[in-house]
This record gives C-alpha cells, structure tokens and sequence, in this order.
C-alpha cells in the first residue's frame, strides 16, 4: 500500500498555482508567516492525480499553539456544490497550504477532508519568491507500523510531483509571462538567467543530498535504503573522468561547440564591416552627386544686375522720345 502511495505522481496545473499565489497575497501581508489554506479539484486517474483547479477556504490559527486554528467547513460543502454545477469532472481531491513546511495541526486538517474523501491528498505550494525550482511538495496522510509493535504513529508520506499544463493553459501562462516580463532584456539574457536558476536549483538539491549523507554517517538520522538506492543509481550514471577516451571525448565535443560559436561569431563580425563599408559608399556617392548639381547651376552674380541696367536705360530712352514729341505738338 505504501509503495502504491510513493509511486503515485501529482500532477499541479499553472492555474492552481496562480491561484493559490493570488490567494496568498490577498489574505497575508508580506510581513508575516502565516499561511492560507484551500481546497484542491481534479481527478484521480490512480497512478496519477490531476490537480486542475482549486480554491481558498476560511483559516485561522494561533502561532504559538499549533492545536488552536479555525476552519470553516460549511463554506468548503457551499463552494463544492457550486464548483460541481459548473464542471462535473472536478472532483475534491486534497487540499493545500503554504507552509512553506509541515505544521503540527496538519494531521488534525486532513483528517477533516476525510469527511469528504477517503485519501485525501496535501500539496505544500511554496510562494515565496526566493524559492528555486518546483514550488509544490505532495503528500499522503499515512501510518507508520513499528518494528518493535508499539502503537502505530501518523505521518506523511511524500510523493512526487510534476507541473504540467494544457495547450489552451500554457497561451494563457505564456501571455501573462509576456505582460510581466522585463521589455529591456534580451533574449541572450533570459535564456542565461533560466540556465542561471536551473543551475541554483541542481545545487540546492545537492546540498540537501550532502546534508543528508552527513546526518546518516553521523548516525542522526535513520538509513532509508530507497533513497541510497537511487543515489546509487545517480551516481552510477556519472561518467569515469579519470579514463583518457571519456576525457578525451568530452574535449572533442566542447572543441566543436566551441568551433561553431567562434566561426558564428568571426561571420557575424565580417557581415557587420560589410555592411558598415557599404553604408560609407552609399553616403560618398550621395555626396559626389550633389556636388555636380551644384555645379551645373548658373551663378546668379554680376551678368543679372548688367542686364537689369540695359532694362533701365531703355525704359528711359524711350520715355525721352515720347516728352520730346510731346513738346513738338505744343503740348
């Protein structure tokens, strides 16, 4: 049963992530660490769960005593019956928080689902901003046997957890992206800001394998053989550095990379000169061919005032023949 459990994938949608971060910022201020909780819907396909939509709840808890908190579960049943009018499919599955950790009271809060579904499932959406890689951390509500037969305990069982979304949900994630994205950033820069945040979240996962191998050979915590199984399996795909030809081949394929980049860069530079000469000849010729329309323009200098002054001595001339005619007729 527990392997059953572990094996079980919880797949969250964007919407319910978008979801839960809105809820979160509208209840919390920025200053305080209390959480919000909601409900979660989807389908329970066995193997796999989808969580596609959800919704918050009423929530109130005291800080210092985790056995004090207040949930309303009238509203959860009057929210359910509305949600199930408009898609049938959804179904209550689980509920959320933000923790960002576990609390004392969850076992008390699930086993409070349990009145609605017999294996409820807890998602721990993780929204602060500073997080690196998936934000969402599943689990099942489970009891532990003891060896030794004392009375059994309750605990949480983690599953895994992937996000997925479906076509019309990744258009509408990658427009909101788009409206919040920076409009003076490149797309070199993004590409090495998403590489730069899958490389801090590689390294938050070592840190906690390391941070966990040290607390095992301290011997404060348990072995869990399934968790060294898979470390051994991780490490078994590593490749042996200390044989030549592996070396050797990992030389070869960064020499080609790189011999790409540098012949892209070396025609990107000669197409750029070229382009700047041409440009320089293009303005020369412009230049040279208005220099000779300037040329084979006349100079309006001394020729137009000498023919404005044989204008004027005709005008008089013949002004001195009509007076002089004048006078001959006694006029």
């Amino acid at each position: 049963m527990l392997t059953a459990l572990a094996a079980t994938t919880i797949i969250v949608h964007p919407l319910v992530l978008l979801s839960v971060a809105d809820h979160h910022a509208r209840a919390v201020s920025r200053n305080t660490n209390k959480r919000v909780i909601g409900v979660l819907l989807g389908q329970d396909n066995g193997k796999t769960i989808n969580v596609a939509n959800s919704f918050g709840i009423p929530f109130e808890e005291d800080e210092k005593d985790s056995k004090t908190w207040f949930l309303d579960h009238n509203y959860i049943e009057g929210m359910y019956e509305m949600f199930k009018k408009v898609n049938a499919r959804e179904r209550l599955i689980g509920w959320y928080h933000t923790g960002p950790k576990l609390r004392a009271s969850d076992q008390e809060i699930n086993d409070l689902f349990k009145r609605y579904i017999a294996r409820p499932i807890m998602v721990i959406v993780d929204v602060r901003p500073e997080t690196v890689g998936i934000p969402t951390d599943a689990y099942f509500a489970v009891e532990e046997i003891k060896d030794d037969g004392t009375e059994t305990r309750k605990t949480f069982l983690h599953c895994p957890s992937a996000i997925e979304a479906e076509e019309a949900e990744e258009i509408g994630v990658e427009h909101l992206l788009r409206d919040i994205k920076d409009s003076t950033t490149t797309t070199l820069s993004t590409r090495v800001s998403e590489q730069l945040a899958s490389l801090r979240g590689l390294q938050s996962r070592l840190s906690d394998v390391q941070k966990y191998l040290v607390e095992v050979a301290a011997g404060t915590m348990p072995v869990n053989h399934q968790i060294v199984y898979h470390l051994q399996d991780a490490l078994n795909l590593l490749p042996d550095l200390n044989d030549p030809d592996t070396t050797q081949s990992f030389a070869t394929s960064t020499n080609d990379e790189l011999l790409v980049v540098y012949l892209s860069s070396l025609l990107r530079a000669v197409i750029a000169l070229h382009a700047l000469v041409d440009n320089k000849a293009t303005i020369g010729r412009a230049e040279l061919g208005e220099d000779d329309k300037d040329k084979d323009k006349k100079p309006a200098g001394k020729g137009e005032k000498r023919d404005e002054k044989k204008l004027d001595e005709k005008d008089s001339s013949k002004l001195g023949k009509a007076e002089a005619d004048a006078k001959d007729k006694g006029l």
